[in-house]
This record gives structure tokens, sequence and C-alpha cells, in this order.
């Protein structure tokens, strides 16, 4: 073993001459053949930074897409972004959402493109990052299939298609974010592993679903002080995760008040520990990134150890991002060299 792999959740910072930064669906500054051009060029930037700063598992910095959901789901047919209604997202906040007017269709693939351009870009693993089934019906308002659970599982039958065409292009991990998991406990139980297992259904690589306690904008920041002195909300998925087909869980421990130990339910899985706010601008220290990585270590074998970032960092200026990827880097390597796995 060449010491703890690194990698981010998901997505990066946006030159500012693609889309205003530090901002979530961010309008795009190009248009036609310029933004196709630019979003290439995001990309290369995006692996740049990351090989440069020492991640293992390199990803695309989500640097095609506006929303970590709503892209993907733009994309398919059934869905009105012109005449959208208010829901409420998460149980957390309201937002103006599109709405499912009709049966849901993936006519072409959606970021298999990108991803091949992606996999020419560096030798290392790469991930692709996909909206899980459950967060994907929450950012909407259905209006035909009248089911959570009905519209969910058509989700994870497109899904299931992207991540292979994504596999076929050389794609080494498919995560899937699930934000919701967090949330509707039940739902998770009745239907949610089924959904999540039918999206990864016969694939070979990988596959990673991250739950996080979300983006740092002030709704999720909100929503944490009401939490109370111990975040226990993963007790009620990680025990359903543990027995499914998902090989990788993706979670937020830097500056959370989730109880470490909650990490022992996942025996058996890879377990992306999340040691890097992304709802705060100050920098972690290698050495700080290294204390939550050690007490992880304590309930997670070390070959199943993995160093990542709480969440996606695109909402963070260009140079603190890149200088958190470097201290999750570096943090990792002190506890690498301390088990003698470097």
């Amino acid at each position: 073993m060449a010491g703890i792999q690194t990698c981010i959740s998901g997505s990066l910072p946006k030159p500012e001459w693609l889309a205003e930064p530090e901002k979530l669906w961010s309008p795009w500054l190009l248009d036609g053949d310029e933004l196709i051009e630019g979003k290439k060029r995001a990309i290369k930037i995006a692996v740049e930074e990351q090989l440069k700063a020492g991640i293992s598992i390199i990803t695309d910095g989500e640097q095609t897409r506006q929303h970590f959901v709503t892209t993907f789901i733009e994309n398919l047919s059934g869905v009105d972004f012109k005449n959208k209604k208010k829901v409420r997202i998460r149980d957390r906040y309201d937002a103006v959402v599109p709405v499912v007017f009709e049966e849901v269709k993936r006519l072409k693939p959606v970021y298999v493109h990108d991803a091949r351009y992606l996999r020419t870009q560096t030798n290392n693993p790469i991930k692709y990052t996909l909206p899980g089934p459950m967060t994907m019906v929450d950012t909407l308002f259905d209006d035909y299939y009248k089911s959570r659970e009905i519209l969910a599982l058509k989700f994870a039958e497109i899904l299931n298609s992207e991540a292979k065409e994504l596999e076929a292009a050389g794609v080494n991990y498919i995560q899937f974010d699930e934000p919701a998991f967090n949330v509707f406990f039940d739902d998770v139980k009745h239907w949610g592993i089924r959904c999540l297992e039918k999206a990864v259904q016969g694939l070979k690589c990988k596959t990673v679903v991250h739950i996080c306690y979300g983006y740092g904008i002030e709704a999720n920041i909100n929503w944490k002080k009401t939490l109370g002195n111990e975040w226990r909300q993963y007790e009620n998925i990680f025990p359903l995760l543990a027995k499914s087909k998902i090989n990788q869980i993706s979670l937020e421990c830097q500056n959370s008040k989730v109880p470490i130990d909650l990490i022992k339910l996942l025996r058996g899985k890879d377990v992306l520990v999340g040691s890097i706010d992304v709802a705060t601008k100050e920098i972690e220290t290698p050495e700080q990134v290294y204390q939550t990585l050690k007490k992880a270590s304590e309930f997670v074998e070390t070959k199943n150890l993995y160093a990542c970032t709480n969440c996606g960092m695109v909402n963070l200026p260009k140079y603190i991002a890149y200088e958190k990827m470097k201290s999750l880097v570096n943090g990792s390597k002190l506890l690498s060299k301390e088990l003698g796995i470097i």
C-alpha cells in the first residue's frame, strides 16, 4: 500500500472567466463553442490543480455543471425548467424547482463525453460524481408520478445507464451524492437503499455514496446549529449501507459533531473520511487533518481508509480550495508514515 489515498468529494471552484466564482448555480459567462472549449479548459485546470496538490484520485471538479443535481436533470426529457414550482428542499429551505410533467427519459449521455476527456488528462484513477436517486427526487416538483419511490426507481434506471457508460469510458470510481439520506431515514430504509443499488447494478468499478451535511451555504449552516451537541444522523443509515452493495461511503468529519465511533457501523466498507471543512475559508493544517484521520483509523481498517473533503468546494475561493487539498494530502502522509504504509 502506497499510503492513504486522497480525493475530493466532487466540485472545485470554477475559473472566473467561466462562471462567477464562489457561487452555486452560477450562470455561464461564455456560450456556444466558446463555452464548450471553456469547460474543457476548466477540466484541464482542475486536474492540474489536484495533481499539483498531490491528490490520488482525480475528478473533473464538476466544471461542466452549474449544480450537482439540476445539471444532470436538465439533460433528461419529461422535466419542465420554464414553469417552476416552489418546494421544501430536504426539509430545510424553500427553492423554486423544475417540474416533472411526463415520463422522464435519458435520450443521450450526460457526462460521458466529459469523462472521456478527463481520462486523457491523467494516468491516476479517476472518479465521476452523479446525483443519487433520492436527492434527485428531493430537488423537483413531481406532477406526474405522484410517488417519490416510483420516481426514484425511474431515476435509478437512468443513472445506471449513465454509470455503465462512464465505466466504459475509463472511470474507476462512480460516486452518487445522497445528502437526502441524512434527512429522510424512513425513506432510506424502505426504498432509498434499493434505488441506490439499482443505480449501481452490474458495475465492476468501485461505487461510492457521498452523504454529508451539505455545502457551506447559510441554510445548511443554520440547520447544523439545530442538531445539538452530537450529530447522530449517520447512525440511522450506516447499518443499512454496511449490508448494501455499495463499496465506499463518503462522510463528513472535519469540524463536525459526528461521533467518530459511528464509523465502526461501516465495518468492511471503504470509508472516505471528510477531513476538510468546506463551510469555512480557514485552511486546515496538515496536523488537523492527521488528527481527524487518526481518530477515524481507530474504527476502520487501514486498507479501507481514504482521506476526503466533507463536501464540494465550488463556493470557496480557488487558492483556498488548493491549499485545503494540499493540507489533505500532507495530513494523510503524516498518518501514512506513522502507520508504516508510505
